[in-house]
């Protein structure tokens, strides 16, 4: 048992994805010495493109690395979505000049590992983060008498602190230690690749967030890098039962369930000379995120589906909001973690919830896809824009909860 004071000690992060370094950085913000726990190797990231809204961007800005991402970041100049069937428009939002005067920041597309390299570098420069690679944390103890937190890893090392935030991911251990729900394998499975800008389609080279929505599937595309790559996501609904995880795909698998779309559209699929196959899952949203001095952060604690294309966003936010949450609170845990999760279960819950029926709504068929389509018809960007504001108004100003 340690002897030190609990506010002598770091606070620990499990998870070096996105959220643990958001957090990690929000926490040193407040004065804290962090140290981060990875499972893997080394501190890195994979995946391919993800989008992000303004809310991001406050969040970058809030944690200091707002130009460091900027200058990795495309901007589009629209979102668009397409009938994959028939090429038909459903809609089309700006995000050129008007957008980002309403939302105070832009629309962006960007590859996960820029933004992981941009939250890498700030961590680093502060000198106020520790990392340990190759660890991972599998228990979690508390001393009621003395708030100690001790994360216990793989090979039994025993690490203390004065708080922990569990951004362990979607298959979070301190959330299952703490919680333990079965995760929502939803039948629906993603497929993703990067492929390079003179093997992409210029009839389909558009400077924009691109869906092709079809029946039971969809099909996305966007510019990465300075448009010298694009990103490449196809969704389907499987014919077997999945489980939840990342395996290797086969071109043949996606090449079977997208026969009847349209050949703009089919022309996505022909490209990719590798695919990684990611089989979805969220959970039920849940209202305890707080156990003693140990709460849970991004995916470990809103696991989603990636319709909405928030989950990062709102693990940066998650790391802005506990930090301000701290700030207000002179770094008192208990009230700041019951603050933290004040503010954000909600609001995550509703990004989980309207994930689910913007799926149901990218992959409608029949009768629903003739609904879909007429549903924007003649909106004009403000009403867009309005019917935006609930998630992309979200800032530093206005993060935490009001009593």
């Amino acid at each position: 048992m340690t002897t030190e004071k609990p506010s002598n000690l770091p606070v620990l992060v499990a998870g070096g994805g996105i959220g643990g370094l958001a957090a990690a950085l929000a926490l040193v913000r407040q004065g804290f010495q962090v140290m981060v726990f990875e499972q893997a190797p080394e501190i890195g990231e994979i995946g391919a493109g993800i989008q992000l809204g303004p809310n991001a961007f406050h969040a970058f800005d809030a944690l200091g690395i707002g130009e460091k991402t900027r200058n990795r970041a495309v901007y589009t100049d629209y979102m668009v979505m397409h009938d994959a069937i028939d090429e038909y428009q459903v809609g089309k939002i700006e995000t050129g000049e008007m957008f980002r005067q309403r939302f105070g920041n832009p629309y962006a597309v960007i590859h996960r590992v820029d933004i992981h390299q941009s939250l890498l570098e700030g961590a680093v420069e502060t000198a106020r983060v520790q990392f340990f690679t190759n660890t991972r944390i599998e228990k979690v103890e508390q001393d009621e008498a003395t708030h100690i937190v001790t994360a216990i890893d793989q090979n039994g090392k025993r690490w203390t602190g004065q708080a922990l935030i569990g951004a362990d991911g979607g298959k979070s251990v301190v959330r299952k230690q703490y919680v333990n729900d079965l995760p929502r394998v939803t039948g629906h499975v993603v497929y993703r690749a990067v492929v390079e800008k003179s093997e992409f389609p210029e009839d389909l080279r558009w400077n924009a967030a691109s869906l092709w929505a079809g029946p039971k599937c969809h099909l996305v595309h966007y510019p990465l890098r300075g448009g010298e790559q694009y990103n490449i996501v196809v969704t389907f609904h499987s014919r077997q039962q999945e489980e939840w995880g990342v395996t290797d795909g086969s071109k043949a698998e996606v090449e079977s369930y997208f026969q009847d779309i349209c050949p703009k559209a089919r022309q996505l699929i022909e490209l990719p000379k590798t695919w990684r196959r990611w089989a979805t899952a969220d959970r039920e949203p849940i209202g305890t995120w707080v156990f003693g001095r140990a709460t849970i952060l991004g995916d470990a604690a809103h696991p989603t589906t990636q319709y909405m294309a928030q989950g990062a966003c709102m693990a940066l936010e998650d790391a802005v909001t506990l930090g301000e949450a701290l700030r207000v609170h002179n770094n008192d845990w208990d009230k700041a973690l019951e603050l933290y999760q004040r503010s954000r279960v909600a609001r995550t819950a509703r990004i989980v919830l309207s994930g689910r029926e913007m799926g149901r709504l990218y992959h409608a068929a029949g009768v629903e896809r003739l609904v879909r389509n007429q549903l924007w018809k003649g909106r004009s960007q403000e009403r867009f824009y309005d019917a935006m504001e609930w998630l992309y108004g979200w800032n530093v100003n206005n993060c935490l909860a009001q009593d």
